[in-house]
């Protein structure tokens, strides 16, 4: 199967140039300005922009277990429609990936199910070491732990435990950093005021800047002292971004940081309007906060933009402040928000891809992914920047049917997107066969 792409302008490793490009079964084959082979299907892509499909490095896609809320097949129908041709999924489903039978059950279900590029994370708790070290870093991302309980009982808080998978495993470990205490201290007070109903305006100081700043310094203090590849998920404060470090390349340094859309996006004024519905742990928090990770982003102390897409039904985010879960849809919406922020002035379409599709490659050490390059994987997407749209629920995939940025008028519109060669997103139709595959990562000694 051969498929020619014609005169678009492919951004990729800091540069944007005009070119054709060729696809053969799974991988590129040809980058050149003009090439003239017979090819199954050809793509005029003048106008477009042709960027390395985004790799989501954090996703809960609620299968098994919870699929009431979304499952593998729905949220990657989206994910692709969004740009989106590989995501890693977290491991608190139900039950909660903390086994290797486990994980091999949630690979099993990716495999079935999924339309875009599969990693799915290991789960530490207070008492499986010994199955995490048992974790093949070859076919999986990393560890995930919770250092605040987001998420049912996923809560690492014993200080030897974490210290020892801390020391024991050369695989990157992924952490959600919140600490628990205050946060419960917090809630107290709020509770005691208010009762069960504590208005939503309040999240912010509930999940505090003290509660996030708190556990992720604690957290790289201690991937200080054992040598471990540590990286923060979805920092939400100005204040951790001081942690991190932007004097050496990604590839070297071994403490690195996340931020997802929403933080970059929302602000505590937005419960106003948004209420419940931009309810996620962590808060978004401040202007001043949004300012400051938008700063680390462009300066290289974050160097991922993800979703930390998290579904729940509409039902349940009706739901008093005690009650209502934390989370939102934003698989297929986190590239076009982006492009957004690309118009109005705020960040080059090079540094999205850097932060979208290039260092989560780097990070995860992702196999023949990430970048427009001959010899890799043909996981691409097209983007016409002049395409004005309003999301809205008629034109939502997430199987909760709604999202927090209903409303919102975008200009910018993913038309296709291929994943490992094949055309499986095409001006809102979605090929329904699903050509997904297990990421592999490079294992360094």
């Amino acid at each position: 199967m051969k498929t020619l792409i014609k005169n678009v302008k492919i951004v990729n490793e800091g540069q944007i140039f005009e070119s054709d490009i060729l696809i053969e079964n799974d991988l590129i084959s040809k980058i050149e300005p003009s090439i003239s082979e017979d090819a199954d299907q050809i793509i005029d892509g003048s106008g477009k922009y042709l960027l390395p499909g985004v790799i989501d490095d954090q996703v809960h896609f609620r299968d098994p277990g919870l699929t009431h809320k979304g499952d593998i097949e729905t949220e990657s129908k989206a994910a692709i429609a969004g740009g989106i041709t590989s995501f890693i999924d977290q491991p608190n489903t139900v039950p909660n990936a903390v086994t290797q039978e486990l994980l091999a059950d949630k690979y099993e279900l990716g495999a079935q199910k999924a339309y875009a590029n599969y990693g799915f994370m290991m789960g530490g708790t207070n008492d499986n070491l010994e199955e995490v070290l048992k974790t093949n870093p070859r076919n999986v991302p990393g560890i995930k732990l919770f250092l605040g309980s987001s998420t049912g009982n996923m809560l690492v808080d014993n200080p030897e435990t974490l210290e020892n998978i801390f020391s024991s495993t050369k695989m990157l470990i992924a952490v959600h950093c919140e600490d628990e205490a205050t946060i419960r201290a917090n809630t107290q007070k709020y509770l005691d005021e208010y009762g069960e109903d504590i208005p939503v305006k309040f999240h912010h100081l509930i999940r505090s800047e003290e509660a996030c700043y708190k556990s992720s310094s604690k957290a790289i203090e201690l991937a200080e002292k054992t040598g471990a590849r540590l990286h923060v998920f979805h920092l939400s404060t100005a204040k951790e971004t001081v942690l991190f470090r932007n004097d050496i390349p990604l590839k070297d340094k071994k403490i690195t940081a996340e931020v997802c859309v929403h933080h970059l996006t929302f602000t505590n004024d937005d419960y106003e309007t948004k209420g419940s519905l931009i309810k996620w742990n962590p808060a978004v928090k401040t202007q001043q906060d949004k300012d400051g990770l938008w700063e680390a982003l462009l300066d290289g102390r974050i160097d991922v933009v993800a979703t930390d897409h998290a579904p729940h039904t509409a039902e349940e985010k009706q739901n008093s402040y005690t009650k209502c879960p934390s989370g939102a849809p934003l698989v297929q919406h986190s590239l076009a928000v982006m492009l957004e922020n690309y118009r109005n002035g705020k960040i080059s379409l090079e540094k999205i891809v850097e932060k979208m599709s290039h260092n989560p490659a780097i990070l995860f050490r992702i196999e023949k992914r990430g970048f427009v390059r001959e010899g890799y994987k043909a996981d691409l997407v097209l983007v016409d920047l002049n395409a004005d749209w309003t999301v809205a629920k008629d034109n939502l995939l997430y199987k909760c049917g709604w999202s927090p940025l209903e409303g919102m008028n975008l200009h910018s519109k993913v038309t296709q997107s291929f994943v490992n060669g094949h055309l499986v997103y095409d001006n809102g139709k979605i090929n329904e066969q699903k050509f997904g595959e297990r990421l592999l990562f490079e294992v360094q000694e």
